[in-house]
């Protein structure tokens, strides 16, 4: 079932870069920016990232919590976010969970081969706990604009 803006954002528990359980549930009467994005430290990936750490203050004094989520590895997270000194915590959903609940495991196209992957979506919580917005064209080199505007 497809997520709409309006509905309720699917609760989760997984683990951060330390092994931390983040649950989303925790962050109620926070606004949440949870950015799916495919894989540590390939170029898009790590524009959208950093775009994201240099706007990292205004996103906090805009009242946002900020998640990245991929199917990456803790260690691989970790490693990523000592490279570009990321301010936020990177989830680890190696087993997709977390990226069914939110559909953004499916079928790609790349050069005419087919296959699965993660859809680079964000989707925008409010205090709610309900999805605000869904963005689903990431810009990754202003990427913050798209969230703050």
């Amino acid at each position: 079932m497809a997520l709409e803006v309006g509905s309720k954002a699917p609760d989760f528990e997984a683990k951060d870069q330390d092994g931390k359980l983040i649950k989303l549930s925790e962050f109620k009467g926070k606004k949440v920016v949870l950015y799916f994005y495919p894989k540590d430290n390939t170029p898009g990936c790590t524009a959208q990232a950093c775009d994201l750490r240099d706007n990292y203050e205004a996103l906090l004094n805009a009242g946002y919590v900020v998640l990245g989520i991929s199917t990456d590895s803790e260690k691989s997270h970790q490693k990523f976010i000592e490279k570009h000194e990321l301010p936020f915590p990177l989830i680890a959903d190696e087993d997709k969970v977390v990226h069914e609940k939110y559909n953004t495991w499916r079928e790609k196209n790349n050069y005419g081969r087919t296959y699965m992957g993660t859809v680079r979506t964000t989707f925008v919580i409010d205090e709610e706990g309900n999805i605000a917005d869904i963005i689903e064209k990431v810009k990754t080199k202003e990427h913050s604009n798209q969230i703050l505007n």
